[in-house]
């Protein structure tokens, strides 16, 4: 029993100090570096330099009765985009009008019960919430009814002292937003997309390590697993152009920028789809060869040799494509490796697909869906003359010229 709960305690302590580790690094990489560490620290100092600013305009200067109303509004309004910020501040300032009046309307009926007017206007303005044209901000139709009721000023003139605080908040979150480092999510895109070439890499390296021993279903099921991996990175990307696409819409600083960098294109989300699936369905073959109850041969160990070269070809591609997106060193030599790499794994698959006639039997059908699914792979990442997708269409357009 004792031992029980002293394995409790060290676990608990345990994973305080993963914690506390963790937090330390977040904390570390935002002060030393760019990246979102950063871009979230950026985002919460401004929502509480627009809750401060609220605070000293409606409450410090004007003399607002309820001016909590403002901070609490500018607050909510620093979003992570300036579009999602007037949109929500639009959103926000029709759903504290509908709760202001309901609750005001709902006080006069009470005679100015607190919890008569309770009864009648919470139910309703919740209700009123779930309509889908108020997004996430529905919720505040009802939180401001309770600032009303509570404060016990229901008046014509006190909803308009409601409703210019809360315009004062919505005013300063947006301005703040859109005016201090406005957020442009133009890394994240790069970032995720950089992730895939990189930890393709890191699995063709694997599976070329492997495949030249002794490897089972153990390894094989290893190597799927992390080839299913490669799926969350491919959604995460999916949101982040979302985001990307969003926050430069209605942005200053992004319209007065002479140079705007730009996300890669949206083709390379498409390009990098296809290669993870064709890599995911490598993966499954390898896993179902090596499954004993599964009717798939493995195929011969020669010519498993011989792939594991190809691999670690295509997974040099790979990681030159992931130095290309980093955009940390010469891009002329990480482009000009990336095209000698994908030449080098074209002539790794021309000899491998060259000598695949001479096989026959089951293994034949495992080789051959090998073959087929890494030379879409290698299409994907180069043409064999060792072209890029994008030097492949730039060199249509000119021949179209």
């Amino acid at each position: 029993m004792r031992s029980t709960v002293w394995e409790r305690i060290t676990a608990g302590w345990r994973w305080l100090g993963w914690e506390a580790s963790a937090v330390g690094r977040t904390v570390r990489y935002a002060v030393l570096r760019t990246g979102p560490e950063r871009d979230t620290m950026v985002q919460a100092l401004k929502m509480a330099a627009a809750a401060i600013a609220a605070w000293a305009l409606a409450g410090w200067w004007l003399k607002a009765p309820l001016a909590l109303m403002a901070p609490w509004t500018a607050l909510a309004l620093v979003d992570a985009t300036v579009y999602r910020s007037l949109r929500c501040g639009l959103q926000q300032i029709c759903v504290i009008v509908v709760g202001a009046v309901g609750a005001s309307l709902a006080m006069y009926l009470t005679d100015g019960s607190t919890l008569g007017a309770m009864a009648i206007a919470l139910p309703v303005l919740a209700l009123v919430g779930t309509y889908r044209r108020f997004g996430a901000q529905g919720v505040y139709g009802a939180t401001t009814a309770l600032f009303v009721i509570t404060y016990g000023a229901y008046s014509l003139n006190q909803v308009g002292h409601r409703l210019l605080e809360t315009c004062i908040g919505a005013v300063i979150g947006i301005a703040v937003n859109a005016f201090v480092f406005p957020p442009v999510h133009l890394r994240n895109v790069r970032d995720q997309l950089q992730r895939l070439p990189r930890d393709s890499a890191g699995l063709l390296r694997q599976m070329a390590e492997g495949l030249p021993g002794e490897w089972g279903s153990a390894e094989a099921e290893e190597w799927r697993d992390r080839a299913r991996r490669l799926q969350p990175v491919l959604r995460s990307l999916a949101d982040a152009r979302q985001w990307t696409n969003e926050s430069l819409r209605l942005n200053p600083a992004w319209n007065l920028r002479r140079k705007r960098p730009h996300p890669p294109q949206e083709s390379e989300d498409t390009r990098w789809h296809g290669f993870v699936e064709h890599l995911t369905v490598i993966t499954r073959t390898l896993a179902r060869s090596a499954d004993e109850e599964n009717e798939l041969a493995r195929p011969a160990q020669d010519f498993l040799a011989e792939y594991a070269e190809l691999a670690a070809r295509t997974a040099e591609a790979c990681a030159a494509e992931a130095d290309l997106l980093a955009e940390t060193g010469d891009a002329t030599a990480a482009r000009e490796r990336q095209q000698e790499a994908a030449r080098e794994a074209w002539r790794h698959y021309d000899s491998l697909a060259g000598t695949f006639g001479s096989q026959t039997g089951p293994a034949a059908a495992v080789s051959g869906e090998l073959l087929v699914e890494t030379r879409q792979m290698l299409s994907m990442l180069a043409a064999p003359d060792g072209r890029t997708p994008q030097q492949q269409k730039q060199g249509v357009r000119d021949g179209v010229r």
